[in-house]
Formats: C-alpha cells, sequence, structure tokens
C-alpha cells in the first residue's frame, strides 16, 4: 500500500521518511499553498454581504507546487496531512484536502510536536480528522487581517503616505508611540539618599537610609538630605537583626515568548533570528548516527511538559545531582494558553548540549544549550539563601543592611548562566550592638522617565495584554521596522541592548489611527478579538456572528475617516522644476524616496536623490572557507553586516555576524531566452 504524506517544510520530509520506511512518501507543501484572492469588491476576495464567504486562489509561486501534490496524489492509496500543530497548520492541511480533492472527514490528519522516530510512529498510529474549529479560527483571523488591512492602508496611503496598518501591527507601534510620548512628556522629580559604609572586625558593609520616624524615607532636597546626614553623625545602634531563610522557585520551561524575549536579553537574538533557529532545531539535525529533531514545536503557549519527558529528566537529575535536587514540578498555563502542545523543551535527555555541540552552528549550540538547561531547571528544587536583614538606627533615622549567601544551589546548578547569584556576606551583629558610621554620605538623583521597548520588552507587553499570539510576535516586530514606523537603534553609545524609537511616519500613523479608529485599533479591543478567535477554536463562538459584529462598527469608522481626514501635502523641497517652474516636492516610490514636479502627472519631470557615501568594507581577519581570500565585514542595502568574499564575485561565500540579521540578498531573475 502507497501513502503520500504531506508536510509543511522540506527540510523535514526527509527525516520523516526515513522513520516511515518505503511505503510512505514524503513530500512538502512549502507553506501555504492558497490565500484569499484579491478580487470582488474592494479587492478584498471576501463577500462580505453573503456571510463574509472567501474565495481562495492558489499563490502564484505554489502553481507547480499544487500541480505536483495532485498528480502524486493520484498515485498513491492514502494521503496523510502531517502539517505543523497548530492554527496555521491545521488550516493548511485543510487547504490542502480542498485541492487535492480530499473528504475533510477522512481520518487523514496526523499530528506530532516533536520530530523523533516514536513521536512520529505514534502520532501515524492516532490520525483523526482535521479539526474545523481550528480552521475557522485561522480563516476568521484571516478574513480580520484581510479587511483591516486593505481598507485602513489604501486610507492611510492615500491620505498621509503611510505604506499600511494592521489589526495587530498597529496596536504594537501604538505601544511604542504611546511610551515615546510618555518620554517626551516626562519631568525629572530631584530626590536624594543617604548610604552608610560600616566596618566591624575589617569587614565593611554598607547600609542605606529606609525609614524615618517609623516612616518610607523621603529626601526630596539637598536641605532634606542635609537635615538626615547631621542627625547621623553619632553613634549607631543594632536595632533589629533578622535571619531567614528564602526559596527561589525555578522558572516553568520556555513558551514562544519567553525564549524570544530571554535569547533576546541573555544571548543578543532577534525575535525574527531566534524563531529561524529554532525551527531549524525543531526540523532536524543531522547527528552522528541518525538525523533528528532537537527540541519540541517552538510556537507554543503551553508549559506543560509530557509524563515521558519528566520521567526521563528526573532519573538524569537524581543520577548527576543527586535526590535532594528533585522538584515538584506542577502545570500552570497562563489563562490565553491554547495548550494545543507542550512547552519548549528537548526532544531527547540523552542529547546534552555538550554531546550535539559539533553537529550545531554556534547560534544553534546557544540556543539549544539554553533550552536544554530551562526545561531541566524547570524540574529542579528551589534554590535556598540565608538572608540577613540588619537594621541600624539613631536618632529614629533607621538604616538597612542586607546579606545574601546561598545555601543550596538547586536548579541554579544547571541554570547559573541565565541567572546569577552573588553573596553578600554581613559580618556577626547582635541587637543593641552600637558603632559608628566609617563613612556617610548624601547622594543626589533624578527619576528616570519609563524604559523604551526592546524586542523583549515589548514581546512581554504584549504578551501581557494579550495581543497577538506567540507566533506572530516576530512577524509583528519585522513588519513595523519594514514599514519605516520604527527604527530598534541603542539609546546611548555605552548602551548594549537596542530600543524602538518611533519615526515621524509611526508617529503619524498612529495619531490618525488614534483620531479616527480608536474604537478598534486599541489594546482592549484587539485582546477581545483575539478571545473570541480561541472560542471559534472551540466551538463556543460564531465565527459569522463575530465577522458581523466586528464589520458593523468598522465600516462608519472608515467612511468617516475618508470623508474628514486631511490629506497631507507633499514635503516641498524649496526649489523649482527646471522644466516647468513649479514646486519639487519629495515623494516615495517603490524604490524609495526621490524628487517629483509638484505638478506631476502634467510635467514628469523626477530626479534620484543624492545618496549618502557608501560604506567601504573593512577587513575581518577571517578566512574564506571555500577560496582562502579574505572575508570583509560589508554592509548591505537592507543595513545589515555581514561577511563577504573580498574575491566576489568569484566567489560568492557570505556569513552573517553574532548580533546581526541574517544576509538579505534579492535573486535576480535569469534572462529569457
Amino acid at each position: 500500500m502507497k501513502n503520500l504524506v504531506i508536510v509543511e517544510s522540506p527540510s523535514k520530509s526527509k527525516t520523516i521518511e526515513k522513520y516511515l520506511g518505503k511505503d510512505f512518501e514524503v513530500v512538502s507543501s512549502k507553506g501555504h499553498i492558497r490565500d484569499l484572492a484579491i478580487k470582488g469588491k474592494d479587492g478584498l476576495g471576501v463577500d462580505v454581504e453573503n456571510d463574509f464567504t472567501p474565495t481562495y486562489s492558489v499563490s502564484k509561486d505554489k502553481k507547480d507546487v499544487v500541480k505536483d501534490l495532485k498528480a502524486r496524489a493520484k498515485k498513491v492509496d492514502q494521503v496523510y496531512l502531517a502539517t505543523d500543530p497548530d492554527r496555521e497548520g491545521e488550516a493548511i492541511s485543510w487547504h490542502l484536502a480542498q485541492v487535492l480533492g480530499l473528504d475533510v472527514d477522512d481520518i487523514n490528519r496526523v499530528v506530532f510536536n516533536e520530530i523523533t522516530k516514536d513521536a512520529v510512529l505514534g502520532a501515524f498510529d492516532h490520525p483523526r480528522t482535521i479539526n474545523m474549529g481550528l480552521v475557522k479560527s485561522q480563516e476568521t483571523r484571516r478574513i480580520l487581517d484581510r479587511i483591516i488591512g486593505f481598507k485602513l492602508s489604501k486610507l492611510l496611503k492615500n491620505k498621509i503616505k503611510s505604506k499600511s496598518a494592521g489589526r495587530v501591527q498597529s496596536v504594537a507601534l501604538k505601544l511604542i508611540v504611546d511610551r515615546e510620548k510618555e518620554i517626551k512628556a516626562f519631568i525629572p522629580e530631584e530626590y536624594w539618599t543617604l548610604d552608610a559604609v560600616f566596618n566591624k572586625e575589617g569587614k565593611e558593609f554598607n547600609a542605606s537610609l529606609s525609614k524615618i520616624s517609623g516612616k518610607k524615607a523621603e529626601l526630596k532636597n539637598e536641605a532634606d538630605a542635609k537635615k538626615a546626614y547631621e542627625a547621623c553623625l553619632g553613634e549607631f545602634e543594632v536595632t533589629n537583626v533578622k535571619k531567614q531563610v528564602r526559596k527561589k522557585d525555578p522558572k516553568l520551561p520556555f513558551i514562544t515568548s519567553t525564549l524570544q524575549q530571554e535569547a533576546s536579553t541573555k544571548l543578543g537574538f532577534s525575535a525574527k533570528r531566534t524563531m529561524s533557529i529554532a525551527q531549524r532545531l525543531y526540523e532536524g539535525i543531522e547527528l552522528k548516527n541518525s538525523t533528528e529533531g532537537l527540541i519540541t514545536y517552538m510556537r507554543t503557549d503551553s508549559t506543560r511538559l509530557s509524563d515521558v519527558f519528566v520521567k526521563a529528566a528526573n532519573e538524569k537529575i537524581q543520577e548527576e545531582f543527586g535526590k535532594e535536587y528533585l522538584g515538584n514540578y506542577k502545570v500552570k498555563n497562563d489563562e490565553n494558553s491554547q495548550d494545543a502542545h507542550e512547552g519548549i523543551r528537548p526532544t531527547n535527555i540523552a542529547n546534552t548540549p555538550e554531546e550535539v555541540k559539533d553537529y550545531l552552528s554556534a547560534e544553534q549550540y546557544k540556543l539549544y544549550k539554553m533550552i536544554y538547561a530551562r526545561a531541566l531547571a524547570s524540574l529542579m528544587a528551589p534554590a535556598k539563601t540565608n538572608t540577613v536583614a540588619v537594621t541600624l538606627s539613631q536618632n529614629k533615622y533607621d538604616f538597612t543592611a542586607n546579606g545574601t549567601q546561598l545555601a543550596f544551589d538547586g536548579y541554579l546548578a544547571v541554570y547559573s548562566a541565565y541567572e546569577s547569584s552573588k553573596d553578600v556576606l554581613l559580618p556577626e551583629l547582635d541587637e543593641s550592638e552600637k558603632m559608628p558610621a566609617k563613612e556617610l554620605k548624601s547622594n543626589q538623583h533624578f527619576t528616570e522617565p519609563p524604559l523604551r521597548y526592546s524586542e523583549a520588552r515589548l514581546i512581554k507587553q504584549m504578551e501581557e495584554e494579550g495581543i497577538g499570539r506567540p507566533s506572530t510576535y516576530s512577524m509583528i516586530i519585522d513588519t513595523i521596522q519594514v514599514r519605516g514606523y520604527v527604527s530598534l537603534d541603542k539609546s546611548t553609545e555605552t548602551s548594549k541592548t537596542k530600543v524602538f524609537f518611533p519615526t515621524e511616519q509611526g508617529e503619524l500613523t498612529t495619531e490618525k489611527l488614534d483620531q479616527y479608529f480608536n474604537d478598534i485599533i486599541n489594546v482592549k479591543y484587539t485582546a477581545q478579538m483575539e478571545n473570541e478567535l480561541d472560542g471559534i477554536a472551540d466551538g463556543v463562538t460564531d465565527n459569522v456572528k463575530s465577522l458581523r459584529d466586528f464589520y458593523e462598527r468598522f465600516e462608519p469608522l472608515v467612511s468617516h475617516a475618508y470623508d474628514n481626514m486631511e490629506k497631507m501635502e507633499p514635503e516641498k523641497v524649496g526649489e523649482v522644476c527646471p522644466e516647468c517652474g513649479n514646486e519639487l516636492v519629495y515623494r516615495v516610490g517603490r524604490f524609495g524616496k526621490f524628487i517629483s514636479c509638484s505638478t506631476f502627472p502634467e510635467c514628469k519631470y523626477t530626479r534620484k536623490m543624492e545618496q549618502p557615501e557608501k560604506e567601504k568594507p573593512e577587513p575581518s581577519g577571517k578566512m574564506c572557507p571555500d577560496c582562502g581570500a579574505e572575508l570583509l565585514k560589508r554592509k548591505s542595502r537592507y543595513g545589515n553586516y555581514f561577511l563577504g568574499c573580498s574575491n566576489f564575485p568569484k566567489c560568492k561565500h557570505i556569513e552573517n555576524i553574532e548580533g546581526e540579521e541574517a544576509p538579505k540578498f534579492k535573486r535576480r531573475k535569469a534572462a529569457k531566452k
């Protein structure tokens, strides 16, 4: 019996085919094969008046793929749909069934959370039908995004020359713009602190003023600080010594959002880069004797771990560290979690980072090592610290000194590289003991504005607000940058972390959306729509009613904006047209900004903008592995840096630089003969 298995990605098809054997042929759809057509009223591909019925068309770049899949499907006895285990994957399976003429009630949908032999074979022993709740949910999301995206983008392009708007991307942009407004409106307030240095038996320790007459210390100006300073020039008395053991619980296994956040702060990876590396680790790595996926599916908002993994990991913990290191693991999922699958973990606890290091790139190794450590640590015992809080008092001014000492490392035995724990030791102090301060110092400070969003902070905020879903965060962040609405830069020369700055166009876009679409483009409504999509997936919310309620709210806003939003005039250059004498203006075309006559199309005069001097390549000191010539650090047209062979174009070897996006290049189409 011949079987055809269709997966999404070509890179995992060979791995799965090896597991299944000679009676199975595994091929790839290479992602989505169909999308909403660009036709009908407003080019939406959606019949709004007929219960939002969608019209689909095969994507241009997938016509050959579909043709090939149809031919293969005719030659086999059974077709299995093994696309990814999420809404998008379920929708792709449904589209494949439609295009290939398969019955959606066939038991031919195969789902696995990891690409290992046991998981894949187990999934094929338990196929199911396509989950139409998930399909309807994905379809509704796509229709919403098409209606909002098409109608708002057309409006904004016409009125203010903005390139696009979207249901989630515009709310993410609003978060960044609103934060910038807070920073600009922020007025620093002066405050002072008073710190003391004490010495006992040669051991120095620091204490800070915490309370005055039993209330929280607030020194608002220099006069307050001077008064406190003068009151504390005498001898201090130890008025309280409090010792206790504190527990620090391990963090839960990674989900998509926390993986992106931690990879950003600890490894310096962008969200997009993190997902690209994780995808490769999931789809399969060639090891010594086999090819297998090293991690479970990386698009998840569940922290659940399988019983099989927990058992294996506990055995390793007990064997390697001892019984006292075993934790009391409990699943705790966020209320928004779809819990379709597990948290992100290694597929095999025996594949330690050091065991597989030789088969991974440097970036893959770093990410896998962190995922492995986090999953193992989540099952371990809490760390314990002995803490001492000492109060030293004088004239009703209380100073506090804190000491900590790690008593039991617990989960930090495997996770200390990502969570530091430093001992701060205090000398033995007894209540009623008296001592002078070796040094007393007052310091002036000013309150600081809220921090701008880094990638990690923005993802965390979106997650907390319920905006979007983990699988979409990296795409949203990428989109608002590509559209020119924000830039990701260091706030100062000494900053280590890049943060988002809105551009003028980004601020203008948010301003107009706030003015005309505040009922739709806001955190609360966007989160509400995500909940409705979850309800559709669960079969408790009617998708047509949800779309109708949205459209009846949205369409009048569009009409009002067309009638009332002022059209922005092009920016003037300050020169007259050499051909007709009218004003020259700046315009933006498909190839960027250029100068044009204000009377276009009557006068067709244009000229290019003067380009800044091109950055010269720099020697890197590394040699090309292909030809032996030196690699040069170059800047691409997209602004990212990469290493390219100095022997280009004879040698086309390139490498990405750690911390940079992988180089992007458009391939030239071959000339037709």
